[in-house]
């Protein structure tokens, strides 16, 4: 079982739609290590990801590959303060249900994301499905929504995610 899962009943999920988080703040800012390891990992060249003298001018900086926007704001599994994890809204959200998959996600960026930008994210509850039977079991659909900030307060992502938490069909 998932300690990180809320557990509830369909109307007490219902009661979640339109509830947001404080912002979530990156604990640090893009560097330009993670974006050239990120890139070598899915093998992209892309100059804009590599080389200074190609990115400055044509966007004002290296840039983070797109696909990495969510890992940006990925806490670290551990740290040595006493801080506790965060834990996303969606897995929030008081469903009956011990396990969950991605079901659809999309991304909109309004501006480059660049080495040096600390970012900030605020996540919210757009929906939560009546109860739904697929051929992995029977569960509901959780979408979300998520504003992805830079700290001078600028909008430059948001994504849409949708979580089908469920109960396994018996096999």
């Amino acid at each position: 079982m998932n300690r990180e899962l809320a557990f509830g009943s369909y109307e007490d999920a219902l009661q979640m739609v339109g509830a947001r988080t404080e912002p979530r703040f990156a604990g640090t800012a893009v560097s330009a290590a993670r974006i050239q390891h990120f890139a070598a990992l899915v093998r992209d060249g892309n100059p804009a990801y590599w080389d200074d003298d190609f990115a400055g001018p044509v966007w004002g900086g290296l840039v983070a590959p797109p696909a990495m926007l969510m890992s940006l704001l990925i806490p670290p599994p551990w740290v040595p303060s006493k801080a506790s994890r965060s834990v996303s809204i969606a897995l929030r959200v008081p469903l009956p249900g011990t396990t969950f998959i991605n079901a659809a996600n999309e991304a909109e960026f309004l501006t480059p994301i660049l080495e040096g930008d600390r970012l900030s994210v605020v996540e919210e509850v757009v929906s939560v499905s009546p109860e739904k039977t697929t051929h992995l079991g029977a569960g509901h659909f959780v979408e979300t929504c998520d504003n992805y900030h830079r700290d001078d307060g600028a909008l430059v992502a948001t994504t849409r995610n949708t979580l089908f938490r469920f109960i396994p069909a018996a096999s």
